[in-house]
């Protein structure tokens, strides 16, 4: 009997559910910063975002709910205000290091 899986019945990848801890958080961010892409940053505070819950980062960064997935979404470019506001909801902060 052969098992063939067809593409359209495996389940879509959420990275949100990868996301479980304080750990992994930080460990996904460190590695967005590293690669340097700006669209990609705002993704993956989206998803940061939708694993601890977007209503509760929403009130908590003061920025409504449906704004806050327009600007998150994969390849937007929020203002910097906007991503400061989102990281102290989130409890995590942006720091910077020289490069070696």
């Amino acid at each position: 009997m052969s098992d063939n899986l067809k593409i359209e019945n495996l389940p879509e990848f959420d990275m949100a559910h990868q996301l479980k801890n304080d750990a992994d958080i930080v460990e996904y961010l460190q590695q967005v910063i590293e690669d340097g892409d700006s669209g990609e940053l705002a993704a993956a505070l989206g998803h940061i975002a939708k694993a601890r819950g977007m209503s509760e980062i929403a009130k908590a960064s003061g920025i409504q709910r449906e704004a806050l997935y327009k600007a998150l979404r994969p390849q937007s470019h929020p203002r910097f205000e906007t991503i400061q506001r989102v990281c102290k909801a989130l409890g995590v902060r942006l720091t910077v290091e020289q490069a070696h």
